[in-house]
């Protein structure tokens, strides 16, 4: 299972159920990386989506406890059934909120993280992977520029560990 994720200077994801900074590339990027996926996604999250709404051209799997419906979308109530529901796609994403790819964590092997060079006030926070020893930054694009925002693209894999 992979993640993708913009994060901030201090590895922040956003504030108030939102993320404060975001870039056009970014959104463009989540887009392209996405399309025909299994995105797993928290309810709060979701609901921060144009419309509150599951995304299109995709397969939502919505992570809540709550016992409800969402047209759209497969809801999972715990993160087995998510994965489960993820297997038979070519791609499978977790996209946040922050508890959501928490609880993934361990199930990562790949994460896709726009790095953007600047420190908007954030309340929810993605791992620092340049400081956990079990993960590397496999691919790093170069430094790009919007609306005088710095941003870059990387990839971080897990370790492989030794047997």
């Amino acid at each position: 299972m992979d993640a993708i994720v913009a994060v901030y200077s201090d590895w922040g994801i956003g504030a108030e159920g939102t993320q404060p900074l975001v870039l056009h590339a970014d959104r463009a990027f989540f887009r392209r990386m996405t399309k025909d996926a299994a995105i797993v996604v928290g309810r709060n999250t979701l609901a921060d989506f144009p419309g509150g709404k599951p995304l299109k051209g995709r397969h939502n799997i919505v992570m809540t406890r709550r016992p409800i419906e969402i047209e759209g979308a497969l809801v999972a109530k715990d993160v087995g059934t998510a994965l489960e529901a993820a297997e038979g796609f070519e791609k499978a994403f977790v996209v946040g909120g922050a508890s959501v790819y928490m609880q993934f964590f361990p199930h990562l092997d790949r994460v896709y993280i726009t790095q953007i060079d600047a420190q908007p006030e954030s309340t929810a926070f993605f791992p620092n992977l340049d400081r956990n020893p079990d993960w590397r930054c496999t691919e790093e694009g170069p430094w790009q520029e919007e609306d005088g925002v710095r941003y870059r693209f990387c990839v971080y894999e897990k370790c492989k560990s030794e047997v």
